[in-house]
């Protein structure tokens, strides 16, 4: 038995509210050699609700991984990573906001609230794709997690 065959399911929360980046994202997942289990939520709220197992999330799995986009209804992105980082049993998770903006403000704002990674949605479907599985190749191969 190889390593790879043995390693568990990595479960991603995608906080991306525009379909076409959902679509697009689960796609690179698929081509990736890693198993990964995908969960998606298309709000702020509903993201919180499902990193603290409130509401209709409360069976939610906690995720080794969070990709989370800026601009989303009710809680923007920015919001979300903040209550994340601030929680004793959620801060450990990495989280990468993958977003369309490249706005300094942003970008500063973001790493002032703990995120591990900024990365800009690039605009052409292959380089998003090749976007997604550099994150996958970074912290789900190269990187090790906190548990």
């Amino acid at each position: 038995y190889k390593q790879e065959q043995v390693m568990k399911t990595v479960h991603i929360l995608l906080v991306e509210d525009n379909e076409g980046d959902i679509v697009l994202t689960l796609d690179a997942f698929e081509e990736s050699k890693i198993r990964t289990n995908i969960s998606i939520v298309k709000n702020g709220n509903d993201a919180l609700d499902f990193l603290f197992k409130r509401n209709k999330f409360v069976d939610a799995l906690r995720p080794d991984l969070i990709l989370l986009d800026i601009n989303l209804p009710i809680f923007n992105g920015h919001d979300v990573l903040k209550r994340i980082k601030q929680d004793p049993s959620l801060k450990k998770i990495p989280v990468i906001m993958l977003t369309t903006s490249s706005n300094q403000r942003d970008i500063n704002m973001a790493y002032e609230n703990h995120t591990n990674s900024y990365v800009t949605k690039p605009i052409d479907m292959d380089d998003f794709m090749k976007a997604v599985l550099k994150i996958e190749e970074f912290w789900l191969q190269l990187s090790k997690l906190a548990d």
